[in-house]
């Protein structure tokens, strides 16, 4: 039962087509556009740990190998050995394996700075990947729309088309009874090849926006399942709206930008600062006795603390914290900029919504009285009361009422959607 069931999903499937909700759901987890920004997060991610194992120093395993011209001691010699008079092993060949450890015991506080700094840009990095997405689903929903926006303008051309080949049926057996001159023949066969044209051109315009869609979605689409849009008079606060703006994902980016500029000031300033440093080293030195030809060897350690303070840089460290200022100012102002944007967008948007309300209402009206004077046309031109010209003219001007309606509907959706991505509601 289960395979018949699942048999018959799949056999539906591309007569039903994928929704609006299917596309977008598939494009945020599979979009290469989404992948890219996902890619982008994890290399921060990965800054941000490398900055945090940095402070616990480097422990390597060393070797070499040294040829001398004059033979020289496996190790230093300290006093007590030259005066005991004991045997001291010498070579020209001398090799030395060991393990050496150095780590920043202290550094101004430029170590921990880097990694708040990391820390915030690994932040920054997740919040774009849901500023992406928002684009994303927007773009998706977008081009979804102006598919169908398209194929209904051709299915409504292709009803054009129909009327107009009827016209010339009509028009053609007339002229053979003589009661219509060729000339009317002529114009008809004119206009039915400008539609048949126009139907072409939508359809090569379906195509290539269907192919834009596949590229971001990820995946070849198909039939699209159509949408019913519910036309209502709009009735938007632009003050409460514009509250919301302090809460975007945007706005909430730039104040990590405002962050990391704190924290780059507070790096700069820490190269005023000692910088101290642990090194230490524990192995043997391995050469071949040249008196006796026997092997021999010594084990060699140290532990050292380095500690280096900076006198004079030249004004090196002040133009370092100076760039660091100027940063920040630099992303205060971009953020005030972006919400004066937003506000901005925001009014638009409502506007656009707006517009698009007005003109549906009205392109309706005028489809309505458009197809009455058509019908009268008709009339007229059968009994020959009006000339070809007059009913094409009537045709035509339906054509293109009809056609300004369903925009202005989509449109209405298209500007619907282009608020929800401005107040970062698209993934809701």
């Amino acid at each position: 039962m289960k395979y018949f069931i699942y048999l018959f999903i799949i056999m539906i499937s591309p007569i039903m087509g994928s929704s609006i909700h299917q596309l977008v759901t598939y494009g945020v987890k599979h979009s290469p556009i989404i992948q890219t920004v996902i890619a982008e997060a994890e290399l921060s991610q990965l800054n941000h740990k490398a900055s945090k194992t940095e402070q616990y120093g480097e422990l390597n395993l060393v070797g070499d190998y040294t040829h001398y011209n004059i033979e020289r001691t496996l190790a230093p010699l300290p006093p007590s050995t030259m005066m005991s008079g004991a045997s001291i092993t010498t070579s020209k060949d001398i090799f030395s394996i060991g393990l050496s450890y150095s780590v920043p015991l202290f550094t101004g506080y430029a170590q921990t700075r880097q990694i708040e700094i990391d820390n915030i840009a690994s932040m920054m990095s997740q919040n774009k990947i849901k500023l992406t997405r928002e684009q994303l689903i927007y773009n998706i929903k977008s081009l979804y729309l102006t598919i169908l926006l398209q194929k209904e303008v051709l299915n409504a051309q292709k009803s054009y088309t129909q009327a107009l080949q009827e016209l010339k049926n009509m028009i053609t057996q007339e002229v053979s009874f003589g009661k219509k001159a060729e000339i009317d023949l002529l114009k008809a066969k004119a206009n039915l090849s400008a539609s048949l044209t126009q139907q072409k051109i939508l359809e090569s315009n379906i195509d290539m926006t269907k192919a834009t869609l596949s590229s971001i979605v990820g995946k070849d689409v198909g039939r699209l399942s159509p949408i019913k849009i519910v036309i209502k008079k709009p009735k938007y606060s632009i003050a409460s709206l514009t509250k919301k703006i302090s809460n975007l994902t945007k706005i909430k980016i730039e104040n990590f930008q405002l962050q990391k500029a704190d924290k780059m000031i507070a790096k700069a300033k820490a190269s005023s600062m000692p910088q101290i440093n642990l090194n230490s080293y524990l192995g043997k030195n391995f050469g071949e006795d040249i008196k006796s030809d026997d092997w021999d060897d010594e084990t060699l350690w140290h532990v050292g603390i380095k500690a280096q303070y900076n006198l004079v840089d030249f004004g090196k460290r002040a133009i370092g914290e100076e760039k660091a200022r100027v940063s920040k100012l630099k992303a205060q102002i971009h953020k005030q900029q972006l919400i004066l944007d937003t506000k901005k967008l925001i009014t638009q948007a409502i506007e656009k919504i707006k517009l698009s309300y007005a003109e549906y209402t009205g392109n309706s009206s005028q489809y309505k009285l458009s197809r009455k004077s058509e019908q009268i046309e008709q009339v007229r031109y059968e009994n020959g009361a009006s000339s070809l010209n007059d009913l094409l003219f009537a045709k035509s001007k339906t054509q293109l009422s009809r056609a300004k309606v369903i925009e202005s509907k989509y449109n209405y959706k298209k500007s619907k959607y282009y608020l929800d991505y401005i107040l970062e509601r698209g993934i809701k």
